[in-house]
């Protein structure tokens, strides 16, 4: 699937704001089954200073500063991707979970997509003995890895409420286990704490969701917005598997990688600092839509060429 992405973030202070430094990763990036063909990024107003670099796990990060009075700041993000899907999956022939997390417990190597770094806590992933029982029972002994993460991907669904408002970035853990209800963010770290707690190695994605109209119904622009879902390491052959407990379903060509990470604070869209003393206001539109296959050129007979009149020549001169 080929995609044209727009996400625009728009700021208001509230007051004029003298100074803001901020981290974007509003960038889609290339990775397996994921190629990025064209991006943008358009800052309103200009920053004094702006830095592209890549941070450890792979993201595309902006780095920008101001030091000139502002009271919004808009941030448009567009981008050309294309996302293949999974190639096929037998669960059931999938290795045991147990072997998987003695694998990542053996693991020696400390590159950024290796299991080690994502089987230990972090700042938005305590591990809590209650999360760790409740993900152990779709983790019955010798069960294949891939049947048992997604059992635990239709548990949360099933048993958690999307409820947008009653989160932030800020709720812990374990608040959102004992409520039941939530936003992706938090299913995303509640589903990282419960594998890590079984020493399974989880990672926090965030990107973009394509969504799709009822039937019947027409596709309203900047409807979806950012998502976020979680990739598992099921072991050295089948590497790293996404999915997304907000749906109950793997992460395919439908789900587009911005940034992944251990939690949310490695792949936040836009943190920073600001000094401000007024109310802010914060807007957000993402738009995905499927791109257009490329016209095809019609193909014609060619028209056939004008023959090529004869070099002229000297006369021939009947002998004397």
């Amino acid at each position: 699937m080929r995609f044209d992405l727009t996400h625009v973030t728009v700021y208001d202070w509230g007051a004029s704001t003298p100074v803001a430094d901020c981290r974007l990763r509003l960038t889609p990036i290339g990775r397996r089954r994921q190629k990025v063909h064209a991006s943008a990024l358009v800052i309103d107003p200009l920053p004094e200073h702006a830095v592209d670099e890549t941070d450890f796990f792979g993201n595309h990060v902006t780095r920008i500063a101001f030091r000139a009075p502002h009271s919004r700041l808009t941030l448009r993000s567009t981008a050309s991707v294309t996302v293949e899907p999974l190639p096929d999956l037998d669960p059931k022939r999938s290795p045991p979970w147990e072997e998987v997390a003695a694998r990542a417990a053996g693991a020696t190597r400390l590159a950024p997509d290796d299991p080690v770094q994502f089987v230990f806590p972090s700042r938005h992933v305590l591990l809590t003995p209650a999360v760790t029982r409740w993900t152990g029972e779709c983790f019955t002994p010798r069960r294949p890895i891939l049947e048992a993460l997604l059992a635990l991907t239709r548990r949360i669904h099933a048993d958690f409420d999307y409820t947008p408002g009653v989160t932030d970035v800020a709720t812990p853990l374990a608040r959102v286990f004992e409520e039941r209800r939530g936003v992706c963010q938090d299913f995303a770290h509640l589903m990282i704490a419960g594998l890590r707690g079984l020493g399974l190695p989880a990672a926090y994605v965030g990107g973009y969701l394509r969504t799709l109209p009822p039937p019947g119904k027409p596709r309203l622009e900047g409807a979806d917005a950012m998502h976020a879902w979680i990739e598992a390491w099921c072991g050295p052959t089948l590497g790293w598997i996404g999915f997304d407990p907000t749906n109950a379903i793997l992460a395919s060509e439908d789900h587009i990688v911005v940034a992944t990470g251990r939690d949310y604070a490695d792949a936040a869209p836009v943190i920073g600092i600001l000094s401000s003393s007024g109310a802010q206001g914060l807007s957000v539109s993402v738009d995905v839509v499927e791109a257009s296959p490329p016209a095809i050129p019609t193909q014609t007979a060619p028209t056939p060429a004008a023959p090529t009149p004869p070099e002229p020549r000297d006369p021939v001169l009947p002998p004397v």
